[in-house]
């Protein structure tokens, strides 16, 4: 198989296309930073809407609240930034019902979790299948969105008595802020090692 050109040591241009601001991977991959469509989040707050129906479910101040605070979101919040969110809407709210709703749009397919070693849950509107991009430095995840990857064949794990129902692929890396952090702090050490007298100079009478 052909290596993929996803690294997150690639030098990325930033292009326009209608009202979406993306990152260009390669011709065919994409990261996305555009805020949410208000189409968008209208389709999102009927899926809302739908599945309470479905599930005969009643559409609480709370719940309503806590989804729209994680509507229109794209850095995959954490349970902890959707209730300081929502608190700020709903002063008596508490941390375990923040818990307890994200857990429920999970399970109404209204959210997917995102987990990755070392980090908090977070949780992601968007349904469709794309992929992540996650520094180790700060933890921000980009959304990543390209078609090779969606059609990886899959491993036989029927030996194993599992049945794969979906994926998607995490690439690890650094993002561009904690890269110039570094960078930044490796130049400040050359100059001051530059700037360093050597003790032999010195005129110690």
């Amino acid at each position: 198989m052909q290596a993929l050109p996803v690294s997150a040591s690639l030098s990325l241009n930033r292009v326009r296309r209608e009202n979406t601001t993306c990152i260009s991977v390669s011709s065919d991959a994409y990261i996305h930073l555009r805020n949410v469509s208000p189409p968008e989040q209208q389709q999102r707050l009927d899926r809302f809407f739908a599945a309470h129906r479905e599930r005969g479910l009643p559409v609480t101040t709370q719940r309503r609240a806590v989804f729209e605070a994680i509507l229109g979101r794209r850095d995959h919040p954490t349970a902890e930034q959707v209730y300081r969110a929502v608190r700020a809407e709903l002063p008596q709210i508490s941390r375990m019902t923040v818990h307890r709703i994200l857990g429920t749009f999970v399970s109404l397919g209204l959210l997917s979790k995102t987990c990755h070693p070392g980090s908090s849950a977070r949780f992601d509107p968007k349904l469709y299948q794309h992929h992540h991009l996650i520094c180790l430095d700060c933890g921000d995840i980009l959304d990543l969105e390209d078609a090779r990857l969606n059609k990886l064949p899959w491993p036989d794990v029927g030996r194993h008595g599992f049945q794969i129902e979906g994926y998607h692929i995490h690439f690890r890396g650094r993002c561009a802020r904690c890269r110039q952090k570094l960078q930044a702090f490796g130049a400040g050490r050359k100059r001051a090692r530059r700037l360093r007298i050597p003790r032999k100079n010195l005129n110690l009478d």
